[in-house]
């Protein structure tokens, strides 16, 4: 089973994904994780990736399909995938596509985690961490016993830049244009299915798993 997953930022996808693919012994990929791998394997591949990363420069999206084509091409994923963080666009998706085509395969099936955007606000905007020793909290579900010191080491704790509610909302705005055009170009496909996750994750998980069984 070849599976994708998209989710905004906030909204628990990477603990579905991980859950998800752990139950059902799929490998869960991740761009970040074929980017790392890709370096530490020394391969002529990973040295291309490595360059392009030392110079400051980002991986293009040629790159991208070459260390997917690569990964799904490894034993552990002739049963089926998870693809997680890749594609980000429509011109992505449609490289993707071509690329697995040339393979043989497609993808079976698209899972969208959904969450309201109030939500996520309020759930990235309360995230607090520990300047000093890096202990996370958050201000209404798990704050320090002492507003601003870290129970753990005594240091400041502290709401970091990217997690105010402005900086939220613009990331989520540049997830619903990056991402509209790729639930239309799946959807028409009808291989897209949105699942909520404003409850707990094992709920959402466990409805994901059977929709998959």
């Amino acid at each position: 089973m070849r599976l994708l997953i998209f989710g905004p930022p906030g909204a628990g996808k990477g603990t579905v994904a991980q859950d998800v693919t752990s139950a059902l012994s799929l490998p869960h990929i991740s761009t970040g994780d074929m980017l790392r791998a890709a370096v530490a394997s020394g391969s002529e591949l990973g040295q291309k990736v490595k360059a392009v990363m030392e110079s400051g420069a980002l991986v293009s999206d040629d790159l991208i399909i070459d260390l997917v084509r690569d990964r799904i091409a490894q034993p552990d994923a002739a049963g089926g995938w998870m693809l997680d963080g890749f594609p980000r666009t429509l011109p992505q998706a449609q490289a993707l596509d071509a690329a697995l085509t040339e393979l043989g395969g497609g993808i079976d099936k698209v899972i969208m985690i959904d969450v309201p955007d109030a939500l996520i606000v309020d759930r990235l905007s309360g995230r607090r961490v520990c300047k000093a020793c890096g202990a996370g909290y958050h201000a209404t579900f798990s704050p320090p016993s002492t507003e601003g010191v870290c129970d753990k080491c005594g240091g400041e704790v502290i709401q970091r830049a990217d997690d105010s509610s402005e900086t939220v909302l613009k990331r989520l705005g540049t997830y619903a244009d990056q991402t509209a055009p790729l639930i239309r170009f799946y959807e028409s496909r009808g291989i897209l299915e949105r699942f909520d996750n404003t409850g707990s994750a094992q709920d959402t998980v466990a409805k994901v798993v059977a929709a998959l069984s």
